[in-house]
């Protein structure tokens, strides 16, 4: 970087330090001319200062020209148009990836001058919201729970049981292992399921969190938790046995009530003389009574 400028000379200037992103976040690379000179005749160039292909965006002749642009950058960088004015030459990063982490070089030519300035990127991944699963649980009510949590980058995160008042719980030994997403991180606790109610897995990287909450299930010995679920079931079952018991005498009692009042229209038939009409009104009135009968029955 040049410190003693001449006319017709600028010097390119960046951050003072490096960048930190999230992945699947945007993220713009400051680079700026001092003075702050129009840029927009000039030639921009960001590149990857290592590796065979280097070009993540040029700026030439008043146009982009990405024909030699690596790959996994097609269609994610792109410069502020309208501040190149301003000599404002950032670069925008759309949708960062891990494989984004590194240094860029931000060069700047008018033709007669150049200068450049390295910017160094570190991208973080937030990893999956923590899940808590009960694992076990013995006859005097300790319970052993599990908290799982994994993609997390560039680090292994910090893993925290907590009760419902805040208070930090000693826990077992976390497991980690490393893969190609990041880390993954379990980590088990035993409680007692008489003295908490609520338990919170909290999972912290630099300044992310990330946090998972569980209410204590009630942990007994098996004999008792099957009688719990028994109990209520037999005491259903004969409530529903009363019920038709007692349907079933109130239909007999019906039919007994019929058949004593068909017992007398017959009798009553018998001991008085009808003419045609009457008969046949009663003959279907008997008929309609032995259908009810039936019915009941």
């Amino acid at each position: 970087m040049n410190l003693f400028l001449i006319p017709e000379q600028f010097q390119v200037v960046g951050p003072a330090g490096s960048l930190v992103a999230v992945a699947g976040e945007d993220l713009v690379l400051p680079c700026s001319l001092k003075p702050n000179i129009s840029a927009v005749d000039m030639t921009v160039e960001w590149s990857r200062p290592h590796g065979s292909d280097t070009l993540v965006h040029l700026y030439t002749d008043h146009e982009d020209r990405n024909e030699r642009q690596i790959e996994s950058y097609r269609g994610r960088t792109a410069l502020f148009k309208e501040e190149l004015q301003k000599g404002n030459t950032s670069l925008k990063l759309s949708r960062v990836r891990v494989s984004d982490e590194g240094e860029y070089k931000c060069l700047i030519d008018n033709k007669s001058w150049q200068d450049d300035v390295t910017v160094e990127v570190i991208v973080e991944v937030v990893g999956t919201d923590p899940v808590i699963t009960v694992t076990g649980c013995d006859d005097s009510g300790r319970l052993s729970l599990l908290c799982e949590t994994s993609g997390w980058y560039p680090e292994e995160p910090d893993v925290l049981w907590l009760n419902s008042e805040g208070e930090i719980l000693p826990a077992q030994d976390t497991e980690t292992d490393e893969d190609i997403e990041g880390f993954n991180v379990k980590q088990r606790v035993i409680v007692q399921d008489s003295n908490i109610n609520r338990l919170f897995c909290r999972v912290m990287m630099t300044d992310h969190m990330k946090e998972a909450e569980i209410f204590i299930p009630f942990c007994r010995n098996p004999v008792i938790r099957a009688l719990n679920l028994i109990i209520p079931s037999g005491i259903c079952l004969i409530m529903l046995i009363v019920l038709l018991y007692r349907k079933g005498q109130i239909q007999k009692a019906a039919v007994a009530f019929v058949e004593e009042k068909l017992s007398n229209q017959r009798v009553d038939m018998s001991n008085r003389e009808l003419n045609d009409s009457d008969v046949e009104k009663l003959s279907v009135g008997l008929k309609n009574t032995k259908r009810t009968v039936e019915i009941l029955r």
